[in-house]
């Protein structure tokens, strides 16, 4: 009698047969062999794409506070998938076009498989890849047009490739965020986006929800009167009629009501900190922030050993300063019941704002609040901290 077939033999076989029939969609790694650390990899997506040097598996490997995208050619992405699946994870689900299939793994090695009818009936277009689709098609987008981010055939005028790319990179992300949440497309969502300046972000937002087909009532909200007039009159050009731009500053501004999303990119210095406040204290099930400016916590750090080399070097005590800040930041949201990411914005020749600090509101689950507030002790300890906006905000200075 032969051996029973591990693992690995068993996923393998079954990824392989789609792949080569042609019939393979995507796939995801869950629920991970339990480990601690930022290190672990909580969730591996996989998904074909065609580049411009031939077909290829993009693997994202999904961090606690990052995200990691690799390109494979497809017999090396099928063994690092099946090893993965092997080593790390305890469930996998395959989507084929002629079936979904969950493997689930238990501790001695045995898997079990269960089918069932598949959720894509239609093959996967490898034409081109679909994100650069989805990308050309919000390019030619009327309100960029509008606004003089590009022109009629959708390519950036001058001096504005840069904040087109952020506007189809934040789409994309939300896509992918809007996911993580698991909303239910009938329910109407209220959208605020603080410092909204000209609305290039605002008029993304509800673009976004349109091609979703959902109901929504998204908020722009800026100082600066002349921009709001402007941005009012632009929404009432292009028939935003979900749209509406208002007068107010992050930290005074306040809602008509609960939030379901707070977005606040390129708030400077503490102006994020105020944001994430804001859409904690609405019970927000989705905070973006992209914080700029840190300014708050260098004068404050005090680095000793094994550390201070950094002090000698202003433009490492300023990273250094920006990383403390974003990480107290994410911690400081786990502590509030959000699962925090902080990841890539855009590439940093697009803008040298290129972090993303988001969270999605946890159902269920989590790490313990008590280990939480410790860790973050060590850093306020570590460094010599004194304040911190959101934390005070929130009354978690540590004891």
């Amino acid at each position: 009698m032969p051996p029973p077939l591990q693992a690995e033999d068993v996923f393998l076989s079954k990824l392989r047969n789609v792949w080569e029939a042609d019939t393979f969609v995507k796939l995801t790694l869950s629920d991970p062999v339990p480990s601690e650390g930022a290190g672990v990899v909580r969730k591996i997506k996989a998904r074909p794409v065609e580049l411009k040097e031939g077909r290829k598996v993009s693997v994202v490997e999904c961090f606690q506070t990052r995200e990691v995208t690799k390109n494979y050619p497809v017999q090396e992405a099928v063994r690092v998938l099946a090893e993965a699946f092997a080593k790390g994870f305890l469930r996998a689900h395959l989507f084929a076009t002629t079936g979904d299939f969950q493997f689930r793994r238990d501790s001695s090695g045995k898997v079990s498989v269960r089918s069932a009818r598949p959720s894509f009936t239609q093959a996967p277009d490898f034409s081109h890849d679909k994100r650069n689709v989805a990308q050309d098609a919000l390019a030619r987008a009327p309100f960029l047009q509008h606004l003089g981010v590009t022109n009629v055939d959708g390519l950036p005028r001058p001096g504005m490739a840069g904040k087109l790319r952020q506007v189809q990179r934040f789409v994309e992300i939300l896509g992918h965020l809007l996911e993580d949440v698991g909303w239910d497309p009938s329910r109407s969502v209220r959208v605020a986006d603080m410092g909204a300046g000209k609305g290039y972000l605002t008029f993304a937002l509800a673009h976004a929800f349109r091609e979703r087909g959902w109901k929504t009532e998204v908020i722009g909200v800026e100082l600066r009167s002349e921009l709001v007039e402007n941005a009012n009159m632009a929404a009432l050009d292009l028939g935003f009629s979900e749209v509406q731009f208002v007068a107010g500053s992050i930290g005074q501004w306040q809602p008509p009501g609960a939030l379901d999303i707070l977005v606040a990119l390129h708030a400077c210095n503490t102006a994020t900190d105020e944001a994430l406040f804001l859409g904690l204290q609405s019970g927000a099930e989705l905070l973006v922030t992209s914080p700029c400016c840190h300014q708050e916590i260098r004068p404050q750090m005090r680095l000793g050993a094994p550390l201070l080399p950094i002090a000698g070097h202003g433009i490492l005590e300023e990273r250094q300063a920006e990383i403390i800040t974003d990480a107290l930041r994410a911690h400081l949201l786990e502590i509030k019941g959000y699962h925090a990411r902080v990841f890539e914005f855009v590439e940093p020749e697009h803008s040298g704002k290129n972090l993303m600090l988001a969270g999605v509101r946890r159902k269920s689950g989590g790490r313990s609040v008590e280990v939480l507030r410790e860790e973050m002790g060590a850093i306020w300890k570590a460094f010599g901290l004194q304040k911190q906006c959101l934390t005070g905000l929130l009354g978690e200075e540590p004891r």
